[in-house]
């Protein structure tokens, strides 16, 4: 019977910064997926060297033309593609348009979406046009940091502020800049992780962060988490390094939260999205104490270990997370 069982590759690693996140989401995701129902493989991607790992330890080379690999004298070829790597290739439409000329299917969102999930200030610009509230921000390229007049950046959006790569992830490469002297050192740690970066108005409230899914038969929205950090804001090691408290449900408003989960539907559908998603937001409030929901970024493959906000989210809805991922799997065939 084993012959019948979909071959899942759980592709991670990737060309980033955020490598080492991605190999731990895979672990998480390679313990969550139904064993019986399905043959699950680890394969892991670093620039040119692409292998699929087995529970001895070995491993084997991928073949690129068809994503395939050799077992026991044999071609294993993959019936579906769970992308879990975080950053390029996986995050920004190249390892999406891989699987689309190879006709695999996969857990993200198609090529146009990641490339533009990816770019944040191309994203938030779209989204604005739809209505959503985002920070404002302004954008600088990497070689036209002397065009940049540190007064505007004052008087347009204000101090502190945030610099951060355009293209990039797990906060890497992002400060929170009290003063413009400060802008020109943040800009070259930003240009580190992206050829762009973008300076954003800080905005100060409540940080939450909401996953979402849609197949043929349902919309799932999880209860959002609070996102309380113990740092000047949601940096790396608030994020990997336990320096962060995380409640789920988040402590806000029956009508803020259903607000905020009617704004992850309506995203999810702007976009187009397919998989799990998880949108982080800050809550502010207007001058009549009432509160604003802002859209900060959209993350179309969060983290999946066992301690990340969608597995968190997932038990709080009263759900299986093995469940979940056969329900987004099944959804594609």
């Amino acid at each position: 019977m084993n012959d019948l069982k979909r071959n899942i590759a759980i592709v991670c690693g990737g060309d980033s910064s955020e490598y080492d996140v991605s190999i731990r989401s895979a672990q998480g995701l390679y313990s969550f997926f139904d064993k019986e129902r399905y043959n699950v493989y680890i394969v892991t991607i670093k620039g040119q060297d692409w292998n699929v790992c087995f529970d001895n330890g070995d491993t084997a080379s991928i073949d690129k033309n068809d994503f395939s690999f050799v077992k026991e004298g044999e071609a294993v070829l993959f019936d579906y593609a769970y992308i879990t790597i975080h950053g390029t290739p996986g995050e920004n439409g190249i390892m999406q348009g891989y699987f689309e000329l190879l006709h695999i299917p996969y857990s993200t969102s198609g090529v146009l979406v990641e490339a533009m999930t990816f770019n944040k200030y191309v994203l938030n610009n779209y989204l604005a046009a739809f209505g959503v509230k985002v920070a404002k921000s302004m954008l600088v390229k990497r070689g036209e940091e002397d065009k940049l007049c540190e007064q505007e950046v004052q008087d347009v959006l204000g101090m502190p502020c945030f610099v951060k790569p355009v293209a990039d992830g797990s906060s890497f490469g992002v400060t929170k800049v009290k003063n413009t002297d400060q802008l020109a050192p943040a800009l070259r740690r930003a240009f580190m992780e992206s050829d762009t970066a973008m300076i954003e108005h800080f905005m100060d409230g409540t940080e939450l962060s909401i996953g979402c899914y849609k197949t043929r038969e349902k919309s799932v929205v999880f209860p959002a988490t609070e996102v309380v950090s113990s740092n000047e804001f949601f940096d790396y090691d608030a994020k990997y390094n336990g320096q962060v408290q995380e409640i789920t449900p988040a402590r806000i408003s029956e009508q803020t939260a259903k607000e905020v989960a009617e704004q992850t539907s309506r995203i999810y559908d702007i976009l187009q999205c397919n998989g799990i998603i998880r949108i982080d937001y800050i809550i502010t409030k207007d001058e009549a104490g009432q509160d604003v929901v802002n859209m900060l970024e959209v993350n179309t493959t969060p983290g999946m270990t066992p301690t990340s906000f969608i597995p968190q989210q997932v038990r709080a809805a009263g759900l299986n997370i093995t469940d979940v991922l056969t329900e987004i799997v099944e959804n594609q065939f």
